[in-house]
């Protein structure tokens, strides 16, 4: 684990409402360095409450890989490039992994 914690890798979850506006988002992430890697997985079924009904939709599910030095931006973009009123964004650290991979996120988006 690199010893500057800002250079700390972190897993950004995020819904879109189809597979074509997933990579729409997905692509200048990564293009503009935000993300080193964004995994858009399909089949997801979100269930929730939104202006007092419950509602149940089909989402794709992002995993989007960055750095910590990163997140505002990261976050600001998302949500520029996002349709929803109230995008999904929610920021995970990651505490381990393969020092390679992480080695790799952090080169990626410039935060190593």
């Amino acid at each position: 684990m690199s010893a500057d914690p800002s250079a700390a890798v972190v897993a950004l979850l995020s819904t879109a409402p189809s597979r074509d506006v997933a990579d729409r988002i997905a692509g200048p992430l990564v293009e503009e360095r935000l993300a080193a890697c964004v995994n858009v997985i399909e089949g997801v079924t979100s269930i929730y409450r939104w202006q007092g009904a419950i509602a149940r939709e089909a989402e794709v599910l992002m995993v989007i890989k960055s750095t910590l030095t990163r997140i505002e931006e990261l976050r600001e973009r998302l949500v520029e490039l996002h349709p929803y009123e109230v995008p999904e964004v929610l920021v995970l650290d990651v505490r381990d992994g393969h020092v390679p991979y992480l080695d790799w996120v952090r080169a990626e988006v410039g935060g190593a």
